[in-house]
Order: C-alpha cells, then sequence, then structure tokens
C-alpha cells in the first residue's frame, strides 16, 4: 500500500469543517475505545484537520503537518505506527513468528502459517474484516497494520492462504514521511 509512497502522490490537501471533523473523531473514538482519553491530546478540537487525499483513493487525516490517521474507500480509519507506537494498546494484537518479519517489513501480506505457527500469536474475538496491530514474536513495537481477510477462528481452522492484509508497515513510504510539508 504505501510502499513508494512520496509526497508526489498527493492529490489535495482540505482543511475539513468542523462537522466532518467531529464525525471523523466520532468515528475514530468508535473503532478504537482505547483512545476516547486520549483523543485530545493528538486530535485537539481546536487545531485545524486536513484532510489529504492521495492516489489509489487513500485519505491521511492530518494535523500539525503530521500524519495520525489512514483510511481506502472510506473503510475504517487505522492508525499511521508512529502513533500506534505512542499508543500500543489501542488496535487488537496478532502475532507474526520469526521466520515471517523479514517478509512483514518488505511488504508482503501476512499468511495464516505465520500466525498459527510456535512464534504466533492470534487473539479469538478479532473477527473478519478488522484493523489489526502486527506484533513480531520477541519484540515490542508492532512492525505492520493490517487488515484481517478472515476471523482469528478461520485462520487457525484453515490455516492457509492470506489471512491479513499488510497495509502500512516499518520503514514504507508513509513511516518515512514524518511530517506532511
Amino acid at each position: 500500500m504505501f510502499k513508494k509512497f512520496s509526497n508526489d502522490e498527493v492529490s489535495s490537501q482540505n482543511q475539513v469543517k468542523a462537522s466532518v471533523q467531529r464525525k471523523i473523531r466520532q468515528s475514530i473514538a468508535d473503532e478504537y475505545p482505547g483512545l476516547e482519553p486520549v483523543l485530545d491530546d493528538f486530535l485537539p478540537k481546536k487545531s485545524p484537520l486536513i484532510v489529504v487525499k492521495c492516489q489509489n483513493h487513500l485519505n491521511l487525516v492530518v494535523v500539525n503537518n503530521v500524519p495520525l490517521f489512514f483510511n481506502i474507500r472510506d473503510g475504517p480509519y487505522m492508525p499511521t505506527l508512529r502513533l500506534l507506537h505512542q499508543y500500543p494498546d489501542i488496535m487488537k494484537k496478532l502475532q507474526v513468528d520469526r521466520g515471517a518479519i523479514k517478509f512483514v517489513l518488505a511488504g508482503a501480506n501476512i499468511m495464516c502459517p505465520g500466525l498459527t505457527s510456535a512464534g504466533g500469536a492470534l487473539d479469538d474475538e478479532v473477527d473478519a474484516e478488522t484493523p489489526v496491530a502486527i506484533m513480531a514474536e520477541g519484540k515490542q513495537h508492532a512492525l505492520a497494520i493490517g487488515f484481517t481477510k478472515m476471523s482469528a477462528k478461520d485462520i487457525k481452522s484453515i490455516n492457509k492462504g492470506i489471512g491479513v492484509d499488510n497495509m502500512h508497515y516499518l520503514n514504507d513510504g508513509l513511516w518515512k514521511m514524518e511530517r506532511l510539508d
């Protein structure tokens, strides 16, 4: 998704109206209930909220030139990895084994066997079409953010094919873009 992302991909930047800003804040609060107490810290009500539209139906939510959330085709908002590293408990987590780390960091989707093997871990409450943080065996921080293609129970039982679409990973274009100027 963000493998070769840069400022050239930006189509337009718009400061949104207060009503749209409230709607975005509410959908983020609904999606990530753990963020409710700290939402004002990084999405202040008085600070201008800018929605950056990019190619491939991608939207970035930017505050003070820092990208905080993204979504694709009006889907759920997902935090950037920088925000997830500051607030690690806001998303459900899946863990891949050591063998999958280099592939995930290269942008590959997460396959079911990487999640179900000895080093992997699944949260049984994860449904299909859910944004999740991808953790690595033996590592403290998330290495990617993904969107599940099937529920955790299906990942365990089927154990074949792609389990999670890799949306954003360490050292991709969005990670390297600390500020949007």
